[in-house]
């Protein structure tokens, strides 16, 4: 079946080409037209004058909590939330339940997202105290890297022990993506906490007890390792400005920013509460000023979720007891757009760091682009239709998030994986077939 969609507005290698059209045939991006080209036949033309048309947004960091965490989302429900914001492609992180810690846990979440994942899918491996000798063994050609925690975690995934980090850095044929927050900082911090204001303190001492100064120490260890071993570092979801003075100009060493990072400041717990409440923790106005300068210069260039759902009751409770995370997949492409409306950023520059950049970081073949050849996974926005986030429209399995009553001036109206279309008028369409397919790296030799 081949679909033209007609004079949209395409945003894509920093460029705006307006009036432009797109052939989409089978699966894949046949042409692509300026204005006053002349245009093809195709089975299906979609008028998409006034629209803009992106690529698929590409998350490199998401929770999706499946398997054993299925009461808080699965795959299913979760790439449900992604496709209606745009979001075409995913990397999934190892802290489930079982861990995904050994080749048969890799393997099994792989046959899950083959069943039910609507958005094209892929799973990191987790890197613990005791598998370095594992990694030798992880699929390449479908493992988008290693996550280490270097910082608290649950069970077995906390890598605390220097030699088991140096086997880790050392051994690992894939890049190396870090969750870096101190323990050692973070417990000193605690106990003053609790010092003054007792043992069960506001959430609003949550970036006081999750520091600036954990990141950085945590941080800055993961890169003096990456630089003895010769290693390809990837820093998540960095939230300090002093973090940024580790991201290296080679990039050996890179960093990402969440959108929570970039939309909130500490001011915002005592209107949100816990539902800001992330690790690393959402910290000042002058942190989030820096990040925001970074993206523009060029300095940090992926711009991810970190999308972790919990249940509202996991949420009560304050910077010791409630959950930390929450659901950001469905709105994050049109809160990087509101920015761009705001000045903060160009849409260009948004479509560099959540589509082109990752596909060029991880090494993802013929995606993140508007490219002829390339698979066709496409956003349709209308920048002129707002949309308002309430309880109603949430795709997340939990059911809240922490933008209910904000109305975007932008609206996702289409969403294409591998040249089908999923959403369309801002809904997923009723009996998909199965068209989302395993994302694969083409990873180079860098060592």
């Amino acid at each position: 079946m081949s679909i033209l969609i007609k004079g949209a507005t395409v945003i894509n290698e920093g460029k705006r080409l307006e009036n432009a059209s797109i052939l989409i045939e089978g699966e894949q991006i046949a042409r692509i037209y300026t204005s006053g080209d002349e245009l093809p036949t195709a089975d299906r033309v979609i008028e998409a004058k006034g629209l803009l048309c992106l690529p698929g947004v590409i998350d490199d960091q998401v929770h999706f909590r499946e398997p054993g965490l299925t009461h808080k989302g699965d795959i299913a429900s979760e790439s449900r939330a992604a496709i209606l914001g745009g979001v075409t492609s995913f990397m999934e992180m190892p802290n489930t339940m079982p861990q995904t810690i050994t080749l048969e846990a890799w393997k099994d979440k792989m046959e899950i997202a083959k069943k039910s994942s609507l958005a094209n899918y892929s799973f990191y491996f987790g890197a613990t105290n005791d598998n370095a000798p594992l990694l030798t063994h992880v699929d390449r050609k479908h493992t988008p890297g290693v996550k280490v925690f270097m910082g608290a975690s649950t069970g077995n995934m906390l890598v605390d022990h220097d030699d088991a980090l140096r086997a880790i850095f050392r051994d690992s044929p894939l890049l190396i993506a870090t969750h870096c927050e101190s323990e050692e900082v973070i417990q000193r911090n605690k106990a003053k906490v609790i010092a003054e204001v007792g043992n069960d303190p506001d959430v609003k001492w949550h970036p006081v007890i999750r520091s600036a100064e954990a990141c950085y120490e945590s941080s800055l260890k993961a890169s003096q390792l990456a630089k003895e071993a010769g290693a390809k570092l990837h820093i998540l979801h960095l939230s300090t400005a002093k973090e940024l003075e580790l991201l290296d100009e080679s990039q050996h060493i890179t960093g990402e920013v969440c959108v929570h990072h970039l939309w909130f400041t500490d001011q915002d717990y005592e209107r949100l509460g816990t539902r800001i409440k992330w690790n690393p923790a959402v910290k000042t106005l002058q942190d989030r000023e820096a990040l925001r300068e970074a993206v523009r210069s060029g300095k940090l260039n992926i711009i991810a979720t970190d999308h972790a759902p919990h249940l509202l009751s996991e949420k009560e409770g304050g910077a010791l007891t409630a959950a930390s995370g929450g659901p950001l997949v469905q709105h994050s492409l049109l809160m990087m757009l509101e920015l761009a409306d705001q000045g903060v950023f160009s849409i260009e520059r948004v479509v560099e760091c959540m589509c082109h950049n990752p596909a060029e970081l991880f090494e993802v073949e013929q995606r993140g682009y508007i490219r002829e050849g390339y698979f066709a996974d496409l956003v349709l926005v209308d920048p002129n239709k707002s949309w308002t986030v309430s309880k109603d429209n949430i795709a997340s399995k939990c059911g809240w998030s922490p933008l209910e009553g904000h109305t975007f001036g932008h609206s996702v109206v289409s969403t294409f994986v591998n040249g089908t279309e999923v959403v369309k008028d801002g809904a997923v369409i009723a009996d998909l077939p199965k068209v989302a397919r395993p994302l694969t790296f083409n990873h180079k030799e860098w060592r």
